[in-house]
């Protein structure tokens, strides 16, 4: 049984509201102001809130915002009902979440299409984010043991020799083991952050409310963290002098933490697939509307065909080419990417090279 919490400081509308609810088979919770539809909100985590602007105490609009503002209630679908409808109070009460308006007085027929409308859009947003979940769920339970396993056969492997053959190794083989160790060590907590993040992502993905919470974020002066993470990525690949910049220091519409991501993944891509010897460049410009971040190397390319399928799970030429963790890396690129509302785009020729760009739309100045 669904459960409603109607909120409004008049008795007799609350009773109407809960006689016909009930004939539809709601449960209906009731609350005669803010403060109170509050704590019953908290207290019973109703399925849909109901509730009238002009109260005492505590009006509608700080209601919703309260709601809005704390986790467990912050996904309750939140109905209006106001004899003041003006086109001011809507924007205002949209833009702190609510989902609909019964402009008083309504007809009965009114709140039965409006109460259905708002469940039934919940429902179907629970149910895509259920399906989400199931898909990542059998993903990661697919793919996350085949990831681990060549960095974790080398911890073992290397780990064993050393806990039962240590007496006859030379210094040198111990150091050279306890360095394999800790590359497969590093290796694997990548391998794990990036199923993290990639989960993090299809979580965010499932609810516009989280999108737009996810593009708050902003980096200015970003040319000091984009150097210094594409230079760590070069020094790992023992590629330093290959590593070239043209960098603009302009404010970019995504977190600090987030750009640096993009950073690394696309420039340890373009190291991976690409020789000793040959020139890897980032560039970070902007145009009219839009910043964008590039990264060019002269490697090996993309396979034909398969640029537009860039899946998590799918990893190019991996019979040729045993690399990991390349298909998801560019996913969670990829998906940060579209989830500020940009794209990423790939220019690549066979054996000649490839550049990636992540390609994001300026903020509207208001």
């Amino acid at each position: 049984m669904k459960k409603i919490l109607v909120i409004d400081d008049e008795e007799w509308l609350r009773e109407v509201i809960r006689l016909a609810l009930k004939q539809k088979g709601f449960e209906v919770i009731e609350a005669a102001n803010g403060l109170e539809g509050i704590e019953k909100a908290r207290k019973e985590f109703p399925d849909l809130i109901l509730c009238d602007i002009n109260m005492e105490k505590m009006d509608g609009y700080v209601t919703l915002a309260t709601l809005r503002g704390e986790a467990p209630t912050a996904a309750i679908p939140f109905i209006f009902m106001t004899g003041l409808a003006d086109g001011a109070g809507m924007r205002r009460g949209m833009e702190l979440g609510a989902d609909d308006y019964l402009s008083k007085p309504f007809t009965i027929a009114a709140l039965y299409a409006a109460v259905e409308a708002r469940l039934k859009k919940a429902q179907t947003v629970r149910d895509e984010a259920e399906r989400k979940l199931t898909s990542l769920r059998d993903n990661i339970s697919l793919m996350l043991p085949h990831e681990m396993r060549t960095p974790l056969n080398g911890i073992l492997a290397y780990g064993e020799i050393l806990a039962f053959d240590a007496a006859t190794l030379k210094p040198e083989e111990v150091v050279e083991m306890g360095q394999a160790i800790h590359q497969s060590g590093k290796q694997l907590e990548r391998l794990i952050e990036n199923f993290l993040i990639y989960a993090q992502l299809e979580l965010v993905a499932s609810d516009l409310k989280n999108i737009n919470t996810f593009r708050i974020g902003r980096t200015e002066h970003p040319v000091s963290s984009v150097k210094e993470h594409a230079t760590a990525q070069a020094a790992q690949a023992n590629r330093s002098q290959d590593l070239s910049f043209e960098l603009s220091d302009v404010s970019v519409p995504i977190s600090g933490e987030y750009l640096t991501k993009i950073v690394d993944e696309i420039v340890q891509n373009a190291f991976k697939f690409s020789e000793a010897g040959t020139p890897v460049h980032v560039k970070l410009s902007e145009s009219s509307n839009s910043i964008a971040l590039s990264v060019s190397d002269q490697g090996r390319g993309f396979p034909n065909g398969q640029i537009a399928h860039i899946g998590a799970y799918m990893q190019f030429d991996r019979k040729m080419h045993e690399q990991q963790g390349q298909g998801l890396g560019l996913t969670i690129i990829k998906r940060l990417v579209e989830l500020h509302g940009g794209t990423l785009s790939i220019e690549s020729t066979k054996n000649a090279g490839s550049t990636v760009t992540a390609k994001l739309p300026k903020a509207k100045v208001e």
